[in-house]
């Protein structure tokens, strides 16, 4: 089946989150005065991803609302369990102030668009929130490149899970069949669009490898003759 859009996925696939991150924390620690906390910004920022992983699950399972998972991340960073919900928020935001200051998209992301532009249509389906990733996306100035933004907090349901991926295709009006995925996340984004019927591909910025049974390209530049059909879909890309 032809491919008529690309979904993509958006932190760490078309913007440098973890830089970002790693830039936005360091200044937020020092500016908190709790860089003395811990042995260093690294085994500090080692700690704050972690929480951010384990509290992302319990959102995706449905435990807890967004807005929620980012306060328990700040209690449990500070260890300051009776932290209420107004200093905790306004703790996220003061964070959020140092990362935003650093967000930047990869140097491939507005090249491959541009490319990519007159052949296919463009989605996002990320599992974060709408208010987040429009805003990321509008300041970015790529907004415009994407006919539809769907997120997980609002969708009700994250990647891999195929309602995640089917809701996406569905905003587009388009078979899963048609519709390719692209996304940094081997499991989530690569095999969770393939068991969803979307032609799913994992961007491996880091060059881990492996994984043989999925498509896999180590820099956005590769994908336009991926989907140019140079490289079949039927057999794992050899790219990287």
């Amino acid at each position: 089946m032809t491919i008529r859009a690309v979904l993509w996925d958006v932190d760490d696939t078309i913007f440098d989150y973890a830089r970002a991150d790693h830039v936005g924390m360091s200044a937020h620690l020092t500016a908190e005065g709790l860089v003395d906390g811990f042995d260093s910004v690294d085994q500090a920022l080692r700690r704050w991803r972690e929480l951010t992983a384990i509290h992302w699950r319990i959102f995706e399972a449905g435990g807890v609302d967004f807005q929620e998972q980012r306060r328990e991340r700040v209690r449990d960073f500070l260890a300051l369990p009776g932290l209420t919900a107004a200093e905790a928020d306004d703790w996220f935001e003061r964070y959020v102030s140092h990362y935003e200051a650093a967000w930047e998209l990869f140097p491939d992301t507005v090249p491959v668009l541009d490319l990519l532009a007159d052949d296919y249509r463009h989605g996002i389906l990320s599992n974060s929130s709408l208010h987040n990733q429009e805003r990321k996306l509008r300041v970015l100035g790529v907004r415009d490149r994407f006919e539809a933004v769907l997120c997980a907090a609002e969708l009700g349901v994250a990647k891999p899970a195929p309602e995640a991926f089917h809701a996406a295709c569905t905003a587009l009006d388009l078979r899963p069949g048609e519709v390719a995925y692209v996304g940094d996340q081997p499991d989530i984004d690569a095999r969770g669009a393939v068991e969803a019927g979307l032609r799913g591909i994992w961007l491996d910025r880091a060059g881990t490898g492996g994984r043989p049974e999925l498509h896999r390209i180590t820099d956005l530049r590769q994908l336009p003759a991926l989907l140019g059909g140079h490289t079949r879909f039927g057999a794992p890309s050899t790219f990287g």
